[in-house]
């Protein structure tokens, strides 16, 4: 099935009840308080192979928001609290690294940047749609999401376990990714970088393959 015409990321399947929203708010600025993070940059993961779910194709890869009109998709299904609220916090010229998840080799791809702040999710209302929630009713709406446009690919592939490998590294020794969210909070699917983390992971492009 062709790419649906709008950015699909790989966060619907962390869900939470109601209560747990309360407690991921809260335990979320709890973490941001003690990391220090300024959320002033961003990663956000799509799927870029074919999976069907509710008989839609998930994937969205880097290539599928380059190929859309003006590069520009919403970034949509999104359905775990703390991504959600990431997204809330996104401003307008702010940029993120498009990662592949769920995939043969995860990694990050390439840059995009906000273009459009937190705004209601249509697909939570529509029920052919995958990430379909009846939990959410139109005049209160639980699910927002934002819209993306490519700005370039990478000028490698920076695959995961070479970020890993840093992550770790960093960790035993000090350094930049010590406290990376990709490793912190693995299962989130929008995760904030400080502008540290951001400019030593876009610096590994320039780097050999470690």
């Amino acid at each position: 099935m062709p790419p649906k015409k709008r950015a699909r990321s790989s966060a619907k399947s962390n869900k939470h009840t109601d209560a747990d929203a309360q407690h991921s708010e809260v335990s979320d600025d709890v973490a941001q308080l003690k990391t220090g993070k300024r959320k002033s940059h961003w990663l956000m993961k799509s799927e870029p192979e074919s999976r069907i779910e509710n008989g839609v194709d998930v994937k969205f890869g880097i290539e599928d928001l380059k190929a859309l009109p003006n590069q520009t998709g919403c970034w949509d299904g999104v359905r775990n609290y703390q991504a959600r609220n990431f997204m809330r916090d996104m401003k307008v010229g702010q940029q993120a690294f498009f990662y592949h998840s769920n995939c043969k080799e995860p990694g990050i791809a390439g840059l995009m940047k906000i273009v459009k702040e937190a705004y209601v999710d249509h697909t939570q209302f529509d029920k052919k749609d995958a990430h379909y929630d009846p939990s959410s009713k139109a005049d209160n709406p639980k699910w927002s999401m934002v819209d993306v446009q490519f700005e370039r690919m990478t000028k490698r592939f920076i695959p995961l376990t070479e970020l890993k490998k840093y992550h770790l590294q960093h960790k035993a020794k000090g350094g930049p990714l010590k406290d990376m969210a990709l490793f912190t909070r693995a299962r989130l699917s929008v995760q904030p970088l400080t502008a540290e983390e951001f400019d030593f992971v876009l610096s590994l492009e320039n780097e050999d393959p470690r």
